[in-house]
């Protein structure tokens, strides 16, 4: 089966200096879902802004959907979501509006944007503000209204970056549930998040990434095998170097007293 994201040699140096990305190396299938998780300052999000061709300057090869994206940036987003941690909403715009200006982006026809919506908004449980104006909601609320917009074009492949932030528990059982059945119908998703029980059990393979680096790359078992450890958070802080954790919070109690 041929790869429906392929990563070669990738490497991307910010202005200034910095190096985040060392020739990162990674394949992924069609309808797998990735866990790609690592420290903050990583790379995580910086690796999915350029498979989204949101960052044209880094070296390497890149592939999403059979083709470049260097030359087919434009074509390849047509067929992508994209569920960011925070993203800059028009918020005078009511969610209909906004998911309208959305499903236009993609091309969508305006009374299939509208019935999707619509039905959308009121699964998530914003059907009685869907003509409101933005600016007056919770980060929660604007977190569905972005979930929704990701998706509403009914991509082949899913980037979600910290997707779950700002949703309440049942928020999360919906979009853990809504996650499952899109790998059922064979979606792909690249899923990057610190909540790792999330990324434990939804992940087929988790890619574990520090210092702009690959440490790490299998199925939850075949890592958990290779660190002797039991739990995600356990194998992520000793492949990280940050297995102090325990001493720290003693050290944190300690202080204040």
């Amino acid at each position: 089966m041929n790869s429906i994201i392929s990563i070669q040699q990738l490497s991307n140096t910010y202005p200034g200096g910095q190096q985040v990305l060392k020739g990162i190396n990674l394949e992924v299938k069609a309808g797998e879902i990735i866990g790609y998780i690592g420290p903050n300052g990583a790379g995580k999000s910086t690796t999915i802004k350029i498979l989204l061709g949101m960052i044209s300057h880094f070296s390497g090869e890149v592939q999403v959907l059979g083709r470049n994206i260097r030359t087919d940036a434009l074509d390849i987003k047509r067929s992508v979501g994209y569920v960011p941690e925070n993203a800059a909403l028009y918020e005078v715009l009511t969610p209909l509006e906004y998911l309208t200006f959305i499903g236009r982006l993609y091309g969508m026809d305006d009374a299939v944007i509208e019935r999707k919506a619509e039905d959308l908004l009121q699964l998530v449980g914003l059907s009685s503000q869907m003509n409101q104006r933005m600016n007056t909601f919770s980060k929660g609320m604007k977190q569905k209204v972005l979930l929704i917009s990701g998706l509403i074009h009914n991509p082949e492949i899913i980037f979600l970056d910290e997707p779950l932030s700002g949703l309440d528990a049942n928020a999360v059982i919906l979009v853990k549930e809504i996650l499952a059945q899109l790998r059922s119908a064979g979606k792909t998703i690249f899923y990057s998040s610190h909540i790792m029980d999330v990324v434990e059990k939804i992940s087929d393979r988790i890619v574990i990434i520090n210092q702009g680096q690959v440490i790490a790359n299998g199925t939850f078992e075949e890592l958990k095998e290779q660190a002797h450890s039991g739990s995600l958070e356990r194998i992520f802080q000793g492949l990280t170097g940050d297995d102090t954790t325990q001493s720290k919070a003693s050290d944190f109690l300690q202080a204040l007293q």
